[in-house]
Formats: structure tokens, C-alpha cells, sequence
């Protein structure tokens, strides 16, 4: 019996001290990385790294066996799905958070507000001067993030309704390069996670009805009056599920929740 529950304990040791890799969205690595190192702080032999690169890159990585959990903020895409599956891995989705995209612009420009049309038009290349929204005679500077970007489709299809960027868009690699640009950029105008705000940039309020402008805020979010909120992803393999399964049900327990809610996204229990 001694001798069993000495396996048993080695096999846990062994478990716990294996290394997880999370990779993808740089809108869920903020709160990946505050739960990998809460994760830590309660299983003390865990070794869960966590880097960015976008929802396709982690994606990408979960498809080469390089990364244990894609970190994404939009939907795996059905070719993703089903390469996934033409290489024996059948893919598990988990939802942990949601999440509240802040349209920012500089703090010296006096725009607000704006309609979803109007943002619309806005990154469409349809309306290029603040005056034509009630700002001061300024070009509009439009960045967004790369095409490998989850928020970057995210803000497509539920801002633009799934028309193109305008082609002079500046893509930026990363959410904090967006908030550093519009913050030194008088003209400029960008997007980001609501976790990523700063006093450096303005949030708009934003409006879907062309009455009632929203701002962007975790209580806003969470009571579903702000619009544009969408659904955080955890995706991993079934082959490989033993292994993240622990990490996982960390990050949707009630400690783990709390911790969405503190890096600022919205949580899902």
C-alpha cells in the first residue's frame, strides 16, 4: 500500500512539473500571464510559460505540436479545425473570459463619441478628416492590428460588418505598439482589449443605435449594454487535454475568475 501511494505521489510530482506553453492573442496574454504566475503561486513545482503573437500564431503553433493551448479571441477558423483533424488531433474549445474592444483615440481630440457606421466609414477610408465627425480640421491616422490578429477580425466583423480596411491602414504587430502610436499621434485612431487601456490614449464612447453612446467599461461589458464584447478561447487537443486540464480548471474556478476580473476582462461565471 506504502508503495502505491509512493507512485502515486511521484506520478503527481512528475505531472506537476512539466512544462505547459501557451501562445496566441495578445489581447488573452495579459490575464494568461496573471494566471500562470497564480497558477504557480498554488502548485509550486508548475512551469507554464505564456507568450503573444496573435490568435493565428498560437493557432498555428497548436497545429505543429509547438504550444500545449492556443490562446485566441476569436473562433478557430473551420480550415484551422479541420488541419487540426486531418493530423489525428481533435480540438477542444474552452471560453474563459470575455473581453470589451475600446475604440481609443489621442486625449487631446475632442471626438467622444462615434456610431458604429461611422467608425465604420472611419477605418473604411469613407471619412479621413475629424472635422467630418464634429473634431477639429485634422487627417484621420486609422491603425489597427495585423491580419493574424484575432481582434483585428473581431473588429471587422462586428465595426466594419465584414467590409475591408481601408488599403493606407497602418497594421501594427502588437496591442501596446497601437496604444503608444494614438497616444503620440494627434490625429490618430486605433483599437484595443479594455485590459490594455491607459492614460495615454481616450476611449469613445460608441453607439449601434446612433442614440444611446456606451462607454467602454467593465461594468458596462458585464451588464451587456456595451457593444462590441466577444468571447476569450483556451483551445488545446484532446491527446493533449490530461495535461492542461489542471491549468484550465485553475483558470475557471472562482480564484481564477476573480483574476479576470482584476486584469480587466469580464468573467464567465
Amino acid at each position: 500500500m506504502k508503495k502505491v501511494i509512493l507512485l502515486a505521489l511521484a506520478a503527481v510530482m512528475t505531472f506537476g512539473a512539466s512544462a505547459q506553453k501557451l501562445k496566441g492573442s495578445d489581447t488573452v496574454l495579459p490575464l494568461a500571464q496573471k494566471e500562470a504566475e497564480s497558477y504557480s503561486v498554488v502548485n509550486k513545482s508548475s512551469n507554464v510559460s505564456v507568450t503573444g503573437g496573435g490568435s493565428g500564431v498560437g493557432i498555428s503553433a497548436l497545429m505543429d505540436g509547438s504550444t500545449d493551448i492556443a490562446m485566441a479571441s476569436r473562433k478557430i477558423k473551420l480550415d484551422e479545425k479541420m488541419k487540426l483533424q486531418e493530423s489525428g488531433n481533435t480540438v477542444i474549445e474552452k471560453v474563459i473570459a470575455k473581453d470589451a474592444l475600446a475604440v481609443i483615440v489621442n486625449p487631446n481630440n475632442k471626438v467622444s463619441q462615434l456610431t458604429r457606421e461611422q467608425l465604420e466609414q472611419i477605418f473604411t477610408g469613407k471619412i479621413t478628416n475629424w472635422k467630418e465627425v464634429g473634431g477639429a480640421d485634422l487627417k484621420i491616422v486609422v491603425y489597427s492590428r495585423e491580419t493574424s490578429s484575432g481582434t483585428y477580425e473581431f473588429f471587422k466583423e462586428s465595426i466594419l460588418k465584414n467590409k475591408n480596411y481601408m488599403a493606407s491602414v497602418l497594421s501594427m504587430p502588437a496591442t501596446g505598439a497601437i496604444i503608444q502610436s494614438v497616444g503620440q499621434t494627434p490625429g490618430a485612431i486605433g483599437y484595443v482589449g479594455l485590459a490594455y487601456l491607459t492614460p495615454s490614449v481616450k476611449a469613445l464612447k460608441v453607439s449601434y443605435d446612433g442614440k444611446t453612446y456606451i462607454e467602454p467599461s467593465f461594468a458596462n461589458s458585464k451588464n451587456g449594454t456595451y457593444p462590441v464584447v466577444r468571447p476569450l478561447f483556451f483551445y488545446y487537443t484532446k491527446k493533449n487535454e490530461a495535461k492542461v486540464k489542471p491549468f484550465i480548471d485553475y483558470v475557471m474556478s472562482k480564484d481564477g475568475q476573480k483574476i479576470v476580473g482584476e486584469v480587466g476582462y469580464i468573467d464567465v461565471l
